[in-house]
């Protein structure tokens, strides 16, 4: 068992490619703005050094799968006032506040079944997972 998925070590959970094949045959993705050089879904893609919170998303098609600690309300914030479609991995986490706040009401939220696989884990995650998706609008 790789330790690090079920600990706090790590706040970045690789998106698994097949989920994320299915998502772009959909949306045609042209950002992945929160990611590492390894893991970037796009060609135009922000690492945490490029600081993809402070840049502009405009014409963009923005999947994101961000940080999932405590950070993570930033980055739905601004995928939720966001101009552009903003597709989301995230933790099904419906009792913060972020939910709240920003998805609920503001976007579709699609709960994927099971627990998914991040990256090279053996395991599924132990939290459930969710799509949500941002019309820009």
């Amino acid at each position: 068992m790789n330790s690090v998925h079920y600990s706090s070590k790590s706040n970045e959970w690789e998106t698994p490619q097949d989920l994320y094949d299915e998502l772009n045959n959909e949306f045609h993705f042209t950002l992945d703005p929160c990611c590492t050089k390894e893991s970037s879904k796009c060609e135009k893609y922000y690492t945490i050094d490029d600081d993809g919170l402070t840049k502009d998303w405009s014409g963009e098609v923005v999947f994101m799968n961000p940080p999932y600690g405590r950070e993570i309300k930033h980055w739905i914030k601004k995928a939720s006032e966001s101009k552009v479609v903003v597709v989301a991995l995230i933790p099904a986490r419906t009792d913060t506040s972020y939910w709240h706040d920003y998805i609920l009401k503001r976007s579709e939220v699609r709960f994927l079944r099971g627990r998914i696989k991040f990256g090279n884990a053996k395991h599924g995650a132990p939290f459930p997972s969710a799509v949500v998706i941002f019309n820009g609008g």
